[in-house]
């Protein structure tokens, strides 16, 4: 019998030395799971928005579109008349109140107006009213074989961005 707990003895002696290991992950191992996980979904998006070509498709597309809807809500609010010009080669447009801006030297842009509305040759112009109308017009802006359209309805003056089909910024 003495043998059979000098046995017992043993074994409890070596447990005793060496501790319990939990069981789970470490912070190290979490954290680089967590590195991989966030690597894969920006490739993801990427992938799905075009990459930074697209989001800077999208970006101008939204910034040109706020800007036709202020000069639509300047027209209405002053009771006159307010043009938002735009300028395809120079890539530059002009709404209400001398709001200015640049649109990205790599984007194609091309507008679609009434030529009664231009101030200048090789520019477009839409004019909004202050009955929320407009002369109407659209704005495409692309990159690659992405695109997207800003069109203002003329009866309405409503703006809303669209993505057009693959190609269509040619």
């Amino acid at each position: 019998m003495a043998s059979r707990n000098a046995g017992v003895c043993v074994a409890s002696r070596a447990t005793a030395g060496h501790g319990r290991r939990a069981s789970g992950f470490t912070l190290l191992e979490t954290l680089l799971v967590m590195t991989l996980i966030a690597a894969a979904m920006v490739l993801a998006a990427m992938a799905f928005t075009g990459g930074t070509e697209g989001m800077r498709l999208r970006a101008e597309s939204k910034e040109i579109a706020a800007q036709l809807r202020y000069t639509r809500t300047r027209a209405i609010a002053s009771g006159q008349p307010q043009r938002f010009r735009i300028d395809p080669r120079a890539h530059q447009w002009e709404a209400a109140d001398e709001h200015r801006g640049k649109i990205d030297p790599v984007l194609a842009v091309r507008f679609t107006g009434v030529r009664q509305a231009q101030a200048r040759a090789g520019e477009g112009a839409i004019l909004f009213f202050p009955d929320g109308g407009s002369t109407g017009g659209r704005i495409t802006l692309g990159a690659g074989q992405a695109a997207w359209s800003i069109d203002v309805a003329w009866l309405t003056g409503e703006v809303r961005v669209l993505r057009d089909a693959p190609g269509a910024a040619r």
